[in-house]
């Protein structure tokens, strides 16, 4: 199964056995192998006791509560994590060692850069009448890319990545209709359908890199790229950069295919919102894209082990399982 999703109200869940039961009002309770969840995303009111956590903490099952307006992440619950402390040691030195952290995020952001360029190319196939947008956002991402290879600090990695995000959306605005009122990234919340899409997107492919670092034995709060800051999963930030024109490239599909529609969403003090049955189409259609970008997450978070191990201590007794 991997992903079971909750999104309606007063639904309950206990277990019994080893089976997760499902039970709502006016309907049959249904049951789900515990085995066959790896992770759970609830969204309105869903009640449980302690003892459900405790059993999906046991079993490795990922839990993440995504609060009922605005699909922001309220709390997320990570199974035991890996045995081996060395990994994290590793990765708060290098916290403190910019040229390091440079490599990695020149690496990184030409993984996004190029990650646009892609969805544009592709993009002035389907849309030639758009193509002036499409060319010029395009011509800007492949002069960026040389320019990175020569950053000198993070500080022009960060702007580099900041000039490439601006003529990516300014090309970006022009695949979506005119009724959609996509004009540009906003959250915060969202207030058009394409940035409910996008925020939501998002902060399910953070929750994947959370929980793909967490496994992995790194710590998510602290990135190469992004700075560490108060409740901020850098680490998760940094690994979802590359990933995000993949997400804008499915939303895309999404209205494109007319999966989505404007009577998908309603409005809510300000906020623009994915309706009971666009959410249902999203998630739906989220879980079948998705899964390779797990793979792509796993492995990334393995070969930054296998980076820093080379900075990690030795102790008696310790043994690398890494993946």
């Amino acid at each position: 199964m991997g992903t079971l999703y909750l999104d309606r109200r007063n639904l309950s869940l206990r277990l019994d056995g080893k089976r997760l039961v499902i039970e709502e009002p006016d309907a049959r309770p249904r049951g789900v192998p515990l085995a066959l969840v790896e992770r759970v995303v609830m969204q309105g009111q869903v009640h449980f006791d302690s003892s459900l956590l405790a059993a999906l903490a046991e079993q490795g099952t990922t839990l993440v509560c995504l609060s009922a307006r605005h699909s922001r992440r309220t709390a997320i619950l990570l199974g035991p994590g890996h045995g081996d402390a060395r990994r994290r040691l590793a990765q708060y030195q290098l916290t403190f060692d910019p040229a390091a952290r440079l490599v990695l995020a020149r690496r990184l952001i030409a993984g996004k850069l190029r990650a646009q360029a892609r969805l544009l190319d592709v993009a002035i196939t389907e849309r030639p009448d758009v193509r002036k947008p499409l060319h010029d956002g395009l011509e800007t991402l492949r002069r960026l890319l040389p320019a990175l290879a020569e950053a000198p600090d993070l500080g022009v990695v960060l702007g580099l990545e900041g000039a490439g995000a601006a003529a990516y959306y300014a090309a970006l605005t022009a695949l979506f209709a005119p009724a959609l009122n996509f004009t540009g990234r906003n959250r915060r919340p969202p207030r058009d359908p394409v940035n409910a899409c996008l925020s939501l997107g998002y902060t399910l492919l953070h929750f994947e890199a959370v929980r793909a670092a967490y496994g992995a034995g790194l710590d998510p709060l602290l990135g190469f790229f992004h700075e560490p800051a108060y409740g901020c999963e850098s680490l998760a930030c940094d690994l979802i950069e590359p990933l995000r024109p993949r997400l804008d490239g499915w939303v895309w599909s999404l209205f494109r295919e007319r999966r989505l529609r404007v009577e998908d969403f309603v409005a809510d003090k300000g906020a623009c919102l994915l309706d009971k049955a666009g959410r249902q189409t999203f998630y739906a259609g989220y879980e079948c894209w998705v899964s390779p970008l797990r793979r792509y997450l796993r492995r990334e978070c393995y070969w930054l082990v296998n980076e820093l191990m080379g900075r990690a201590p030795e102790w008696a007794g310790g043994e690398d399982d890494a993946e």
